[in-house]
């Protein structure tokens, strides 16, 4: 082990320096998020809460839906969020190719109260740089990448730190030098949120980019579940715009147990309208349990629960509460705060002490060097 140590040293140094610093913002704009999402619903009411007080959503979602098209174009994708809580507002997500964004609307009269694009406010902006790094695909697959980087780091880390005789130093000496505090703080802190923080690295890295989920699925030899096939024997309707509110009460009739979520809007009539519910014990938020339904007739075409479906979107449905921290409400939420705080941290004071060594060299290496 002592005599491989110069190999884990490098692996260790080379890996936070290539990518730790998508780490370092990944773990920081997390934790300001946990605050940042109440924080704005707090602050921009008018658009999170009802203007008319309801409860529940009232207006039918059809003339909505009109309006979106109109607007928006035949091709844009539409996907209604429907209210969850007493006094919430209806969402509407538009994927347009002259914007993108989120209508607010009120769920009594289907009036809208504004409409906020996906990087204007401070949350927003906040969640595209946590998600994505604000390079959309690309960043995605970066902070896979990133994710990779950080199991390399705990493992070459604990190796590192690994004491020959035990219990090791655990002390984090404050009082000798602001460098030596780091470092202790580096070490110590890493091995102790290692874990920690990779239950968040991990579970951001496999919500962040899709591919894994299907690498997960080709490993259990399972079939994705995707949407299914509209029967081709039926002739497609005159126009494209189907019965949004007949096609959300059959899916209801079809789950009776579940909360509708949302409103997946096909762009033409040969894709299948897709309503995702959330069911007793499951532990997504926002659900994900699905019925399928053809826009032509109103039959229904699937309906699966979180726990029927393939292990790559199953996985998820555990994944995603747990890296937000919605699986354990305030509680785990706050430990989803300080594993991004400790992430940050552990980053920055890694590279922070890598450049003060690099520093200290080059100017020992100056003064040898000087006639």
């Amino acid at each position: 082990m002592t005599a491989l140590r110069p190999l884990w040293l490098r692996l260790h140094r080379w890996c936070a320096l290539g990518l730790g610093w998508i780490l370092i913002v990944a773990g920081f704009t997390g934790a300001l998020l946990v605050l940042a999402q109440p924080l704005d619903r707090w602050a921009h009411s008018t658009l999170f809460r009802a203007a008319s007080g309801v409860e529940q959503s009232a207006a039918p979602l059809a003339p909505v839906l009109a309006r979106a098209r109109q607007e928006f174009g035949a091709q844009a994708g539409l996907r209604f969020r429907l209210p969850q809580q007493p006094g919430d507002s209806l969402w509407l997500r538009v994927q347009s190719k002259g914007w993108k964004g989120t209508l607010y609307l009120d769920p009594a009269t289907g009036l809208e109260q504004g409409r906020r694009g996906d990087t204007e406010g401070f949350a927003n902006t906040l969640f595209k740089l946590h998600s994505t790094l604000l390079l959309g695909a690309n960043g995605k697959a970066l902070l896979a990448w990133a994710a990779l980087a950080y199991g390399v780091l705990l493992l070459t880390g604990v190796i590192l730190w690994w004491p020959r005789h035990w219990p090791g130093n655990w002390h984090v000496k404050l009082r000798k030098s602001l460098v030596r505090a780091l470092f202790d703080l580096h070490r110590i802190g890493g091995v102790v949120m290692g874990l920690l923080i990779a239950a968040s690295v991990l579970t951001g890295a496999y919500l962040a980019w899709r591919p894994l989920g299907d690498v997960l699925n080709v490993i259990s030899r399972t079939t994705p579940v995707k949407a299914p096939r509209l029967p081709e024997d039926i002739p497609e309707p005159l126009h494209p715009t189907p019965n949004v509110d007949a096609l959300l009460a059959r899916a209801r009739a079809a789950m009776p147990d579940g909360q509708a979520c949302f409103v997946q809007v096909p762009t033409s009539a040969k894709q299948a309208l897709h309503i995702r519910f959330r069911v007793a014990g499951e532990p997504h938020p926002n659900g994900i349990s699905s019925v399928w339904l053809d826009p032509r007739t109103g039959a229904v075409l699937a309906a699966q629960r979180w726990y029927e479906m393939d292990p790559g979107t199953g996985v998820a449905a555990i994944a995603f509460p747990l890296h937000t921290g919605a699986l354990g409400g305030v509680a785990l939420q706050i430990v989803a705060a300080l594993n991004g705080l400790a992430l940050a941290g552990i980053g920055a004071s890694g590279l922070w002490l890598w450049w003060h060594r690099h520093r200290v060299r080059v100017h020992a290496l100056a003064r040898r060097n000087k006639p």
